[in-house]
């Protein structure tokens, strides 16, 4: 399989430190993702690296909740996290321009989140990570804007 990882980009009006407190305060998510509608921190956890929460995803056909961990927490740089650990890796970068911030999202399905599909899906694998891999890229536009939305708005 090819192409299990995507970004894109978006400048927002906004300082770099700003949008990343929105974008590390996962319990916003669901203000801006179009299919993550809440998250919320385990008890004791915030936004560093090693801490771990819970995000309830929600589609028509499904509703189902992961646990991810902080990967990834530079204040005004990057801020990114692991589902299930070693799953799918989701990330945000910050760069500061002129006027805004150029703010960026990934995705990448990670080998340990293959293994884990071809053993929970076995021949319908490829087709499970095809329509993940599909709403991560029809996603990840929704939300940068969305972030743009919040951050130009408040």
């Amino acid at each position: 399989m090819s192409n299990l990882n995507y970004a894109d980009s978006i400048v927002v009006a906004s300082g770099a430190d700003d949008l990343y407190d929105m974008v590390a305060d996962v319990t916003r998510t669901g203000e801006w993702s179009p299919i993550c509608k809440a998250c919320w921190w385990d008890e004791g956890s915030s936004a560093r690296v090693g801490d771990w929460f819970t995000g309830r995803n929600v589609l028509p056909a499904r509703t189902w909740e992961t646990r991810s961990e902080v990967v990834a927490a530079d204040r005004g740089r990057e801020f990114a996290f692991v589902v299930g650990g070693s799953y799918v890796r989701w990330g945000y970068t910050f760069t500061a321009l002129g006027e805004g911030t150029r703010v960026t999202e990934s995705w990448e399905f990670l080998p340990a989140g293959l293994a884990l599909f071809a053993e929970k899906y076995g021949a319908d694998a490829p087709e499970q990570i095809s329509e993940r891999t599909r709403a991560a890229r029809d996603g990840i536009p929704v939300t940068l804007a969305a972030i743009k939305r919040a951050a130009e708005s408040a």
